[in-house]
């Protein structure tokens, strides 16, 4: 395997890594040391995932093989209307603002966003949806503010 590293960012394990098993939302983190790692999530904010200060490193380099990348948490616009499952639940009209997160198994979560009293105001259950609908989407740029945001200058605003 190259010693290539998948960049640092928000997967689903496919596979137990050391004693993290398949199905788990994790954040990877390909440099530092002693080595590349995940965390897990402790905790959730504004719908976001925060990951525990301590990871666990990656046993083997060729354990990053068991990483599936998830589109980043945030703000979207829908380009196109989409129903969140083939059982068609819930539609989700074209031109609308939502939020993605995830649940600690990696499913996606869309949160509509509301006007409420003069305020914006997200609430906090969603609706799960196939991640694959998220390439109806289109991720929105969001200023941030008081937010670590990651060192190495990747878009995605460091929770942990």
């Amino acid at each position: 395997m190259s010693d290539e590293k998948p960049p640092c960012g928000i997967y689903v394990t496919t596979a137990a890594i050391g004693n993290v098993p398949a199905g788990r939302l994790v954040y990877f983190h390909n440099h530092g040391e002693p080595g590349p790692g995940i965390y897990l999530p402790s905790s959730w904010k504004g719908n976001r995932a925060r990951f525990e200060a301590r990871g666990h490193l990656l046993p083997t380099p060729d354990a990053v093989s068991h990483l599936e990348k998830l589109p980043r948490e945030g703000f979207y616009r829908v380009r196109e209307p989409f129903y969140c499952c083939e059982e068609h639940c819930r539609r989700f009209e074209a031109e609308s603002l939502v939020q993605l997160g995830y649940d600690g198994t990696g499913a996606a979560i869309l949160f509509t966003p509301q006007w409420v009293d003069g305020q914006l105001a997200v609430p906090d259950r969603g609706t799960r949806i196939e991640r694959d609908r998220v390439r109806s989407m289109t991720a929105l740029t969001v200023a941030v503010v008081d937010t670590p945001v990651h060192e190495d200058g990747a878009e995605q605003v460091l929770l942990h």
